[in-house]
């Protein structure tokens, strides 16, 4: 049975109302409403395969300043993965000195993807 499924976009700002038509298989066939091709790309993305970037942050031992990093997933990761994610980061903390780009977590929940910082903490 073929499907509609409607969603808002997240690529930019903009927040286009997308229109993603399915065949019986579940395959795109088209997306609508989209005013860049980040947007059709993401309506076929969402309906097969959700992403996600997490971010947050991290306490920092030693630091003189900063007492928390933030960071984030260096890729997307699975969207039903996000909160194994964030199991794993729970409770882990990071050693001063802490620079922007630096892996502080390798692999996090067997994604495959490394947490990096993404501020400074000396």
């Amino acid at each position: 049975m073929a499907q509609t499924r409607e969603l808002t976009c997240i690529r930019c700002p903009m927040g286009c109302a997308l229109t993603v038509e399915l065949d019986d298989s579940g395959a795109v066939t088209s997306v609508t409403g989209n005013s860049c091709p980040r947007g059709a790309q993401y309506g076929r993305d969402e309906v097969t395969n959700p992403v996600r970037t997490v971010t947050t942050s991290m306490p920092v031992v030693g630091a003189s300043h900063a007492h928390m990093v933030s960071v984030k997933t260096q890729t997307d990761v699975p969207k039903g993965k996000v909160f194994d994610v964030i199991a794993a980061l729970a409770g882990l903390t990071a050693q001063a000195p802490v620079a922007i780009g630096d892996v502080l977590v390798h692999d996090v929940a067997g994604t495959g993807v490394d947490v990096v910082a993404t501020s400074n903490a000396r």
